[in-house]
């Protein structure tokens, strides 16, 4: 399995977040949950009022313009058919003149990615085509630019994709990339067999790693989650990549967004609450580390807003199975990560230098109850449904969405 094309979910398939009666008692909470992409709502910081609908709005990109592949002031035109051009700012080589498209690797919702060769070397690459025509809005475009000038940006970190080039065509944009034809990381995991704490640690210090570095080099990424990490080789653990940019942003020092995006079991509270910075990706890597040790999610429920409402309260469950078996240092780690108030939140820097996690840490190296595969197992076989139930939901509507997604809900906790 290669690289995918996931895409954002709009406000079209999910209602809007509601907030609670009493939002005192939550003063700074955390950060965001998984299941299929927030719609954005009331996209606006606390430095720029422009609001945008789309899933990555802040308009950060202009105050940072490393690396800035394409012209700022372009227009986009329309011709007859409605196709937006000049995306990119300026006329690209033709992609067929210098790479060979394949098969499909994957299907999202503004595009699909495909398995291609570069003419000139034969070494293979996935290429992420954008179908122009789903880019309606000034934001849609100032999307795809955005997440063109991060991968740009973050380029050379060892677990970071590998952007090779963007190229436009009438009809797409097409990003080349990394070609991660190893998996993803839940997959990896259950065709091991043999799963201890301290492989938990190592897959964890990568994650936060990516983290680290997207931080300090200004970048909020605002959709962490396993699907988003893929193996460049299956038989390499340490080959993990962070793969998907599309609802980055660059970010200031102080900076308040207000925008919600992200996956609904990752979400942080302060996410939902309509305030936060960077501290919202240590949350959403905290819930990962959840799952990666218990093979469910640390905060769920049978609907949407009742996912919500068990963020924003907070209840971290370490006594049901198999917590009671886990290090307390890697508890201790968990709590700190998924500590309500964003201020007291260890930074991503911090989570590296914790006990559990640092170089020769004290995460036993002992095998993890057989369940927590098992869960985790469900788990990536929900998350693959839900994939199916967007595809299906597109030509069916919100019922059928909600439909399949209780579903999946219903068995994973079961």
């Amino acid at each position: 399995m290669g690289n995918t094309c996931r895409g954002s979910l709009r406000g079209k398939y999910f209602q809007g977040f509601s907030q609670p009666e009493d939002p005192s008692r939550r003063s700074n909470p955390s950060d965001p949950s998984d299941s299929e992409h927030l719609p954005k709502q009331n996209p606006n910081s606390a430095d720029n009022n422009n609001s945008n609908n789309n899933n990555n709005n802040n308009n950060n990109i202009n105050n940072n313009k490393r690396n800035l592949p394409f012209k700022k002031d372009t227009i986009m035109r329309r011709g007859p058919d409605n196709q937006a051009y000049y995306v990119l700012g300026h006329k690209t080589h033709n992609i067929r003149d210098l790479y060979t498209l394949g098969r499909k690797l994957g299907q999202g919702q503004f595009g699909t990615t495909y398995l291609c060769t570069e003419n000139s070397t034969n070494i293979e690459y996935a290429c992420k085509s954008i179908s122009k025509r789903k880019l309606i809005s000034k934001e849609d475009v100032e999307d795809v630019r955005r997440e063109i000038q991060i991968m740009h940006h973050l380029a050379g970190h060892k677990n970071i994709v590998t952007i090779k080039g963007a190229y436009e065509d009438p009809l797409y944009v097409h990003i080349v990339m990394e070609l991660c034809s190893g998996g993803e990381l839940f997959d990896r995991i259950i065709q091991r067999g043999h799963y201890t704490e301290r492989k938990a640690a190592e897959l964890t210090k990568i994650i936060v790693g990516v983290v680290e570095t997207c931080h300090s080099l200004g970048v909020m990424h605002r959709d962490l989650k396993p699907e988003n990490f893929l193996l460049v080789n299956k038989d390499d653990d340490f080959s993990l990549k962070a793969i998907d940019f599309g609802l980055s942003v660059f970010f200031k020092p102080g900076q308040v967004f207000t925008d919600v995006v992200g996956s609904p079991y990752y979400v942080a509270p302060e996410v939902l609450l309509k305030h936060y910075g960077p501290e919202a990706d240590v949350w959403t890597a905290g819930v990962i580390l959840y799952i990666l040790l218990s093979g469910v999610p640390p905060f769920w429920a049978e609907t949407q807003q009742g996912i919500f409402d068990a963020v924003l309260k907070g209840h971290i469950d370490f006594d049901s199975d198999p917590w009671p078996l886990i290090s307390d240092s890697a508890k201790d780690l968990i709590r700190k990560m998924l500590c309500s108030r964003p201020s007291e939140r260890l930074t991503a820097h911090e989570v590296l230098c914790h006990p559990w996690i640092c170089e020769n840490g004290v995460a036993p190296d002992r095998a993890l109850d057989p369940a927590v595969l098992s869960r985790l197992k469900q788990f990536s076989a929900m998350n693959k449904l839900k994939k199916m139930a967007l595809r299906v939901s597109e030509a069916n509507g919100f019922l059928s969405i909600c439909l399949v997604m209780n579903v999946c809900l219903y068995f994973i906790v079961k």
